[in-house]
């Protein structure tokens, strides 16, 4: 499945998008290079379903926790600082991966020992003008 994202602009009704094809599936790897818009569009994401509080990059604490408009909880990880998986497991990972809510997670091979089965790729690639393609494995 392909979303694209034509601009900053219109990242909301891609998100909208997203929301409506990811069913009852619930770990996602967001993939990219640095600056292709992991963190961006992760944040529509989350703006979309109604998160009230500010969603920005959990680059320090590693995860942040919100609570969508329907009560679902999201889990955003950037796991770009995790250099062994031991870091991973201390900080609880595998209860978040595994609770059944909703984890959206960036750089997430560096914890892909502890990734469930069931785990999402979401590859967003930069094209020309600005614009995103999100693949949806």
């Amino acid at each position: 499945m392909n979303i694209e994202i034509k601009s900053i602009d219109t990242i909301q009704q891609s998100a909208q998008k997203f929301i409506e094809l990811i069913g009852n599936r619930t770990v996602f790897a967001f993939n990219g290079k640095m600056g292709a818009g992991k963190t961006t569009f992760i944040k529509s994401i989350c703006e979309v379903m109604g998160v009230k509080e500010t969603v920005n990059s959990p680059t320090f604490s590693i995860v942040n926790e919100y609570e969508a408009a329907d009560g679902r909880i999201i889990y955003h990880f950037d796991c770009y600082r995790i250099n062994k998986i031991q870091e991973a497991l201390d900080l609880g990972a595998e209860e978040y991966l595994y609770s059944g809510n909703l984890c959206f997670i960036e750089w997430s091979e560096n914890i892909a020992p502890i990734l469930p089965d069931s785990l999402v790729n979401v590859n967003i690639e930069e094209v020309e003008n600005g614009k995103r393609n999100v693949m949806i494995e």
